[in-house]
């Protein structure tokens, strides 16, 4: 049986692949199972059928040149872990007709082809705009996360010429649907958070209504060295959130106890808290009560 030359992440286009291999060849190796049919044109090496690089390829050549991979996908390579693998999002620049296809997300819209980078040998939109269609588009958590992550990789000198050039994408948007909300999750980024959830959560707590706080807050001794950093801190009235992940914020309560003789509230949050956060507002609220502010 033949070897299967690289492709393109295990991907090929099938006319090629007859050129290089021969026909019978080609046949035998889709008998075998060696090889899997994406489309009529499209192959893959069985192999690697699942991985991102892999059925992004796939999704590409499908389409065609005139393509791009966008949003989530996008997102993904350039190392937003919080955005959605499961379906490959792809932008085309022409109109021909595809066969709609299960796991691929295509959308038309033009766009410059020196928006275009090649990551890993993959056509895909800049992150620039990539964050711009996600604010708009995706979901709003994990909209800002991705946001956040984006900020986060980038050096605190870099940030805000990043966060501009997003504004900028997201004021020239050729489709007005979603800039509201997209300049509102904007301008709650800050790549400070330390994962998706406290995106998540940052998002909670602005959508009831309750004050921004200052994320990552740094507590320090009498020498000026850092003790702590919470979560999310109002320092004024002196109110503490702490976001327990699964496997962060272990053997806290020392902490607490050593945050409370400070004169600080500390109140804790956990994932069923971004499922239904009725109960973590009301302890805010009766906490920021308690300091005599309103909130």
């Amino acid at each position: 049986m033949s070897d299967l030359p690289a492709g393109l992440h295990g991907v090929f286009r099938r006319n090629d692949l007859i050129f290089r291999l021969g026909l019978p060849a080609v046949r035998e190796l889709l008998r075998a199972g060696r090889l899997v049919r994406y489309s009529r044109t499209v192959l893959i090496d069985r192999g690697r059928l699942l991985t991102l690089p892999t059925r992004a390829a796939a999704a590409l050549l499908h389409v065609g040149p005139r393509s791009a991979l966008t949003s989530h996908t996008a997102a993904l390579l350039f190392g937003c872990s919080a955005a959605d693998a499961t379906t490959i999002h792809v932008v085309c620049a022409d109109d021909r007709k595809l066969t709609p296809r299960q796991g691929l997300a295509l959308s038309r819209g033009f766009f410059d082809e020196d928006e275009v980078l090649e990551l890993d040998g993959l056509r895909t939109l800049g992150l620039e705009i990539t964050i711009a269609e996600m604010l708009c588009t995706a979901a709003r958590p994990v909209a800002l996360a991705c946001t956040d992550q984006a900020l986060a990789a980038l050096d605190p000198p870099f940030r805000a010429n990043f966060r501009a050039e997003v504004a900028m994408r997201l004021r020239t948007r050729a489709d007005l649907r979603g800039i509201r909300r997209g300049e509102a999750l904007l301008g709650l980024a800050s790549g400070r958070p330390e994962s998706p959830a406290e995106s998540h959560m940052l998002l909670t707590l602005y959508d009831a209504g309750l004050p921004i706080p200052a994320l990552q807050h740094s507590i320090s001794d009498i020498a000026g060295r850092e003790r702590y950093r919470i979560d999310f801190a109002w320092e004024e009235p002196r109110i503490a959130l702490e976001y327990d992940g699964r496997d962060a914020h272990e053997d806290r309560a020392d902490q607490d106890a050593d945050l409370r003789s400070r004169g600080w509230v500390v109140i804790r949050a956990t994932a069923a808290d971004l499922r239904e956060p009725a109960r973590l507002v009301r302890a805010l609220r009766a906490a920021f009560a308690r300091r005599r502010y309103a909130a």
